[in-house]
């Protein structure tokens, strides 16, 4: 692919990976729980790569097709952003000094489990890749359109690897001795997630 084609991606992919969301609240928390930042992130990129790989299979052409699709997508994430959110505002991450290695382990499935669901099911993450690769796309190039989607997917999932990975590891340099200001950090993060929630229900009526 030519170098200027990927650097025109980058630059909106990057854009879109600085912009606060609910990826980043989740970044936020794990940095705050400590120990689980790389799984989480994992679980964040995973997300990613599910939509990258649904867009390189044709599925935006068959939501296109059927639009209700789309809609139930977006209740269900926008469902599931609510109940992560309402549980932080009821219950704020706090800091965690267990050492369990079976509490570990089940700890480390949860981040990767529930840093999928934040970023595979949000329709704007799906919406994202949707509009964002197709215009990058030439279909008189060697390679084919789907290694092509394939290729800048990778570039953008390399972005979103680097910057939450600095997300989460601020977040633990700066709160890790501060139990007020997570507590206060988690609040402000749950409710990001109730007002994206809530935007996306809307955006359906």
């Amino acid at each position: 692919m030519e170098f200027n084609v990927i650097l025109a991606f980058w630059s909106v992919s990057i854009l879109f990976v600085l912009t606060p969301g609910a990826d980043w609240a989740y970044a936020i928390l794990a940095g705050i729980e400590g120990k689980f930042i790389s799984t989480a992130i994992t679980g964040l990129i995973l997300g990613h790569l599910i939509a990258i790989l649904c867009v390189a299979a044709g599925v935006g052409s068959l939501l296109n097709h059927f639009p209700i699709l789309l809609t139930s997508m977006t209740i269900i994430g926008a469902c599931y952003l609510l109940w992560m959110g309402i549980n932080l505002l009821i219950k704020p991450a706090a800091i965690s000094h267990a050492d369990g290695q079976s509490r570990s382990l089940l700890s480390a499935k949860a981040w990767l489990i529930k840093g999928i669901g934040i970023s595979g099911l949000n329709p704007k993450v799906l919406l994202l890749f949707f509009a964002l690769l197709p215009p990058f796309i030439h279909p008189k190039m060697a390679f084919s359109p789907t290694v092509q989607i394939v290729l800048l997917g990778m570039i953008h999932l390399l972005s979103c690897t680097v910057v939450y990975m600095l997300v989460g590891v601020t977040a633990k340099r700066l709160l890790r001795t501060r139990p007020t200001a997570v507590k206060i950090v988690s609040r402000i993060s749950g409710g990001l997630m109730v007002m994206i929630a809530l935007i996306l229900v809307v955006g359906q009526l």
